[in-house]
């Protein structure tokens, strides 16, 4: 593949009180002809994520036409898995206004430096404000995913829910810092609100540099099959780097990390780390946005695919 980087495309200004910093994990969605939504989290002065929005120019995605006042969720009350911050990773528009968002909360350790679980929160108004479905996660803690369910992309296909996630039970050593482990899932649900407490690995750790995956992002390809982009944490870089896979059924993947060719830039925003991409198809254009250094802390950046 061949891509060509058209840059950052928004970074907070500090001029919200909630929005200070980063716009992490970056999540399309074409809100219609013109316009597409990018939902991102952004972290205020203590580094505590809250989602929002910024509207871009479909026919040219570096061009911002809006970008949300407050926050589409608020921090979970004090004890709860999502006290200390939400991380919006995937939205399914379901017709008539109402709109699913999956999300991750962060829940600090004192054994463990946190626990990441999935929650989900719900808009009757087209995605300017959602509304908690309940108090504790939907991809609740099980025996083997013990400390970490979260990263989900879901979309709905002939009335099915499918929900590709991230899920480990791990920490070990790297540098002398604890780091989790997990693999990337795959469970299925009928309502989109009760899921096995268990999924099927679909990408596992095969090389011994990895130590994780970042929120594994799924589309269609045009033609038949599925695309899945998706972040890998190495140990070498300690840092995130981009992988990309395909798959006939979304169940089976073959990875072909070396045909993606989407990498770090030397001197750049993205130098030590590229991570978190969610491609889009507009038309016949691939895009994909992305974060850099830092989780994300200059913003979030858009790609076009040039050639495959």
């Amino acid at each position: 593949m061949r891509w060509k980087k058209l840059g950052i495309v928004y970074r907070p200004d500090g001029s919200r009180p909630w929005a200070v910093t980063h716009a992490m994990v970056p999540t399309p969605l074409r809100l219609s002809r013109s316009v597409i939504r990018v939902f991102v989290t952004f972290c205020d002065q203590n580094g505590i994520g809250r989602p929002g929005y910024v509207d871009v120019s479909a026919s040219d995605p570096t061009m911002v036409v809006a970008v949300s006042e407050a926050p589409l969720l608020d921090i979970g009350e004090p004890g709860t898995f999502d006290e200390n911050g939400v991380l919006l990773c995937s939205v399914v528009d379901q017709g008539q206004g109402d709109w699913n968002m999956y999300y991750v909360g962060f829940e600090l350790g004192t054994k463990i430096r946190y626990r990441l679980l999935t929650g989900l929160a719900r808009s009757h108004n087209g995605g300017e404000t959602f509304a908690r479905m309940g108090r504790v996660p939907v991809l609740e803690r099980s025996d083997r995913e013990l400390y970490f369910r979260g990263g989900p992309c879901c979309f709905k296909e002939r009335g099915r829910y499918r929900l590709w996630y991230v899920a480990g039970s791990e920490w070990i050593e790297v540098d002398g810092k604890p780091m989790p482990v997990y693999d990337i899932r795959y469970v299925e649900s009928d309502d989109g609100i009760h899921w096995p407490s268990e999924g099927n690995i679909q990408i596992p750790i095969t090389k011994s540099d990895e130590h994780g995956f970042g929120r594994p992002y799924v589309i269609s390809k045009p033609g038949g099959g599925y695309r899945m982009f998706y972040s890998v944490r190495r140990k070498s870089f300690r840092a995130y780097r981009l992988g990309y896979a395909e798959s006939l059924d979304g169940y089976a993947w073959t990875r072909m990390d070396e045909q993606l060719s989407l990498d770090v830039t030397p001197g750049s925003f993205d130098s030590d780390a590229i991570m978190y991409a969610a491609p889009i198809q507009i038309d016949d254009k691939l895009y994909v946005f992305y974060n850099g250094n830092d989780f994300g802390r200059d913003g979030f950046a858009v790609a076009v695919l040039e050639e495959e």
